[in-house]
């Protein structure tokens, strides 16, 4: 699921918030009466919304807020007869808890992943080859293409392009497949109870439940990641309260249905919330001169090219804007000229590696070719089909491998590291051709 931190070099890839915590602004379109047009109305805040951005009826009694059913962990019933006692306080109706809170349960496999979710260690080259995998390209412009029509009036209204959201959607999501099917408020619960930022996930459990209180959506339903986050581009409930859309114009902002539109509106809210310019790439691949230092210089396309920095095709970059030059492996990697719509993608996801691989995967969507300069990988690569093959021959010899995609996550890597140790070899993890020549031998 979600992909909340990817830390470079050495990106260690962090499930968890996908959006920032910290708001200022809550946009929700409304439509003009006959007018059949759909507009977004600012509504300042103080950091997180405290009430729906819908009107609702005045708070019932909350009577007391004693637990209905023992969970079978004292400690957590205990922590929820505290949390129901605030949450009432803070406003929240009586049915609206009795309903949330039937049947949850501490749940310790959601604890176990918060806790470990930072022992699987992937390079950048790594990361890009399962972001931007030739079936996640293809699958993308297959999304873009059956939600055109959708997509064109999201750009037309927020100004930000087609498949940079559909970009979002496939890393977030892998285009509506993996929503995830845990319940938000048993999640929420476990880790404000029992977690390393219990105060965090106690804020997202309250947006949760005014969430459900507004009527978007109802206990059963609201389902997301381990971490908390929903729906077809992954908002924690914070973010959701500030930013999700009711595109569709139904009244509700359901980022949860099969119909993706209301849950692409809001990234596209998003993005453009945080100063997204159309127009504008996220960054070109670049050839710099050997030897050169950068810092963190920016400058004008036109500079860099006087300083030798120039597009692969050996041409200057336009002035698109101020930018910066980005080598997340080293000289001895691929270079970016990155703009400022790089940083508003990582204002969805605070990681160079994120930003790259939804700014990439966009390109690719959109027909742009590969990452033309090669990556210091240490090892001879596979190809897509190769890692394929990697996996079904892993699987075959009995190795836990979840889906033959090409794809090489913590699962994968797991794998190829039992193999190893299985044969005596070093268990490095490495998807290589001596990897595969030695699965072809044994």
């Amino acid at each position: 699921m979600r992909a909340g931190l990817v830390v470079m070099t050495g990106v260690a890839l962090l499930l968890g918030e996908p959006l920032a915590a910290s708001v200022t602004e809550s946009l929700r379109p409304q439509s003009r009466p006959g007018s059949g047009t759909v507009n977004a109305v600012a509504v300042v805040s103080v950091e997180v919304p405290v009430r729906s951005l819908r009107p609702r009826a005045r708070p019932e009694a909350v009577g007391d807020a004693r637990v209905t059913e023992a969970s079978g962990n004292a400690g957590f019933d205990r922590w929820i007869v505290g949390f129901r006692s605030r949450a009432a306080a803070a406003g929240i109706r009586r049915d609206v808890l009795e309903s949330a809170f039937r049947g949850v349960r501490y749940d310790p496999e959601v604890v176990a992943k918060d806790r470990n979710q930072s022992e699987f260690k992937r390079e950048i080259w790594d990361y890009l080859d399962a972001a931007v995998s030739p079936k996640r390209v293809e699958d993308g412009q297959a999304a873009l293409r059956r939600h055109r029509r959708t997509l064109n009036r999201i750009e037309a209204h927020y100004g930000v392009e087609k498949e940079i959201v559909t970009a979002v959607w496939g890393m977030e999501s892998t285009f509506g497949t993996r929503l995830g099917d845990l319940p938000l408020v048993q999640s929420l619960a476990t880790l404000a109870y029992d977690g390393r930022r219990g105060a965090f996930f106690e804020k997202q459990l309250m947006a949760a439940l005014q969430i459900l209180q507004s009527g978007d959506v109802n206990p059963r339903a609201m389902k997301g990641s381990w971490a908390g986050a929903m729906g077809h581009t992954q908002f924690i409930p914070t973010s959701y309260l500030a930013y999700a859309v009711d595109f569709t114009g139904d009244g509700r902002r359901d980022v949860w249905s099969d119909n993706p539109t209301d849950a692409l509106a809001s990234t596209a809210a998003y993005l453009k919330r945080f100063g997204w310019r159309k127009g504008m790439p996220w960054g070109v691949e670049v050839r710099v001169p050997r030897g050169a230092s950068f810092g963190g210089a920016s400058r004008m396309p036109s500079d860099w090219a006087a300083r030798g920095v120039v597009g692969t095709d050996g041409r200057p970059v336009r002035d698109h804007g101020s930018a910066r030059i980005l080598q997340p492996a080293g000289p001895e990697g691929a270079s970016f000229m990155v703009f400022a719509n790089f940083d508003v993608i990582k204002r969805y996801n605070n990681a160079d590696a994120y930003a790259l691989g939804v700014g990439h995967l966009a390109d690719r969507i959109a027909g742009g070719p590969p990452i033309e300069a090669s990556w210091p990988r240490g090892y001879d690569p596979l190809s897509f089909d190769e890692r394929k093959e990697m996996q079904r021959r892993l699987r075959r010899k009995g190795f836990a491998v979840e889906k033959i995609d090409g794809i090489v996550g913590p699962n994968t890597v797991d794998a190829i590291r039992a193999f190893q140790r299985s044969v005596g070899a070093e268990a490095d993890g490495l998807p290589s051709q001596q990897l595969l020549s030695l699965l072809r031998r044994s």
